[in-house]
């Protein structure tokens, strides 16, 4: 059914609706049967003289009103009638049949988030955790005084990668990445101490750096991270205590280091001793990347990385990698931050990793997440952003006139929640981007993440909206 051609020369309204509109009344009237492939958009939007963003539009349209099914590499294809689609809202979970949490719903859409998507990983951990319930009784109602091998085994495969591998009694389990980080900073650093920050980072850990008594500075970087050069003058200038970076998918940005600015800032951080924090939660999303920091500064680097994007985020797991005789600072430091580990869910993160299990979750999550972004792609065809395959979050450029902040604020108007570029900014600074991130993991299913792009669209569609007040 590719030399299908629709005739738009009646009915009002944009051209996406009207091309939408058509799609829907050919299929219902059987010019479209079941089954029948729609062109591909390139040689459809040539065909009757419109943008490709405007057949994508159209397409994603059709698709949340549960006509079509698009399959990445196959196309576009109609479905049946006695076809149910789960578009306009998510299936009902299993916990609707048990009590629920007295917490009203968000009627919004979380694209402010980048937890891992929903893939089925509920049902492993619902057995896991029965099991540990009947095996540990004891453990479960008392504190964690003893760390098992095991646990810190399971770290050391999480965060292994290529030929670098951390010692088992080198890594410290704890309550997330975030955790790991201020384990870190609190057991190295004394209140004064500077800590380098790229100059858009994952601003919590600076906010919270801050919170107890160090202070932020910031690095110049690119769209690779940060800048050796500018690293090497802060370093001589300066005299930062430690350093954390984002090598592998940095976040917001994306970007991943090369090699030779691995090395570069390896050898920097040697020579003025610093410190490193290298934050690989979304680097495990890779499936391959350059050697990771720390294979070039061992003695210098804490390698820290997680469960929450590959896994699950509510299962809080994180492992921190310490060079040489600094694990058992680190876990005393994170046991004063956080108050302790809890038994449930060391236990938990060990199992899904040394099992398996957290392999073959990630395997259905990288591809889940390289579904939605390759939707991302279609719809937002023909604006700029930086996106990749396996991270659940792109970078958009906003084209004039949009702000960042203007933008946030029209978008949860529209009910989707994004994240404006001062979010992701470690202290105050007068440099703007005109960005912002747009996650697409949290929202629970692929048509709530279709029908948010699609939101998004009409908003950067509509530029003259730009000059409204959203606040």
């Amino acid at each position: 059914m590719t030399n299908w051609l629709p005739d738009l020369s009646a009915g009002t309204g944009p051209l996406y609706m009207r091309l939408a509109d058509t799609i829907e009344h050919d299929i219902s009237g059987g010019v479209l049967p079941a089954g029948a492939k729609l062109p591909p958009q390139r040689d459809l939007a040539y065909d009757i003289g419109v943008t490709i963003g405007t057949v994508g539009r159209a397409y994603a349209l059709v698709r949340e009103r549960g006509l079509v099914s698009g399959e990445v590499g196959r196309g576009t294809f109609v479905l049946g009638r006695d076809h149910v689609e789960p578009v306009t809202a998510p299936a009902p979970s299993r916990q609707s049949e048990k009590p629920a949490i007295d917490v009203a719903p968000s009627p919004k859409l979380r694209m402010d988030s980048t937890s891992a998507p929903d893939v089925g990983q509920s049902a492993v951990v619902e057995n896991l955790i029965a099991g540990i319930t009947k095996a540990h009784p004891f453990e479960l109602i008392d504190y964690t005084r003893n760390w098992p091998r095991h646990w810190r085994e399971a770290g050391s495969r999480w965060l292994a990668h290529g030929d670098w591998k951390p010692e088992p009694q080198n890594v410290v389990p704890t309550l997330g990445v975030h955790a790991a980080v201020m384990a870190v900073i609190s057991a190295i650093t004394v209140p004064g101490d500077k800590v380098v920050f790229e100059r858009l980072t994952y601003s919590s850990i600076s906010r919270s750096v801050n919170l107890i008594g160090r202070r932020s500075i910031i690095v110049g970087s690119d769209e690779q991270g940060c800048d050796p050069d500018d690293f090497e003058r802060l370093c001589a200038q300066q005299h930062p205590k430690i350093a954390f970076l984002m090598p592998s998918i940095q976040n917001p940005t994306l970007g991943v280091m090369s090699l030779e600015r691995r090395k570069a800032i390896a050898e920097i951080a040697r020579k003025y001793n610093v410190w490193l924090i290298e934050d690989s939660i979304y680097g495990v999303m890779l499936k391959e990347q350059p050697p990771l920091l720390v294979s070039f500064a061992p003695e210098r680097t804490f390698h820290v990385g997680g469960l929450s994007k590959a896994v699950s985020a509510g299962v809080r797991a994180g492992w921190v990698a310490c060079p040489s005789h600094l694990a058992p600072r680190v876990q005393t430091a994170h046991k004063m931050v956080t108050g302790g580990m809890p038994f449930l869910l060391a236990e938990l993160a060990a199992q899904l990793v040394n099992a398996g299990h957290a392999d073959t979750i990630r395997a259905k999550v990288r591809e889940e997440i390289a579904v939605r972004e390759a939707a991302a792609r279609e719809i937002l065809d023909g604006y700029e952003f930086a996106s990749n395959p396996a991270a659940p979050f792109l970078w958009l450029k906003l084209p004039e006139p949009w702000l960042s902040t203007t933008f946030k604020n029209a978008a949860a108007n529209e009910g989707v929640l994004v994240d404006d570029e001062d979010e992701y900014k470690p202290g105050r600074t007068e440099q703007t981007f005109h960005r912002t991130r747009i996650g697409f993991t949290s929202v629970p299913t692929r048509a709530d993440a279709l029908r948010g792009f699609s939101t998004l669209r009409r908003l950067l569609d509509n530029a003259c909206a730009g000059y409204d007040s959203f606040g």
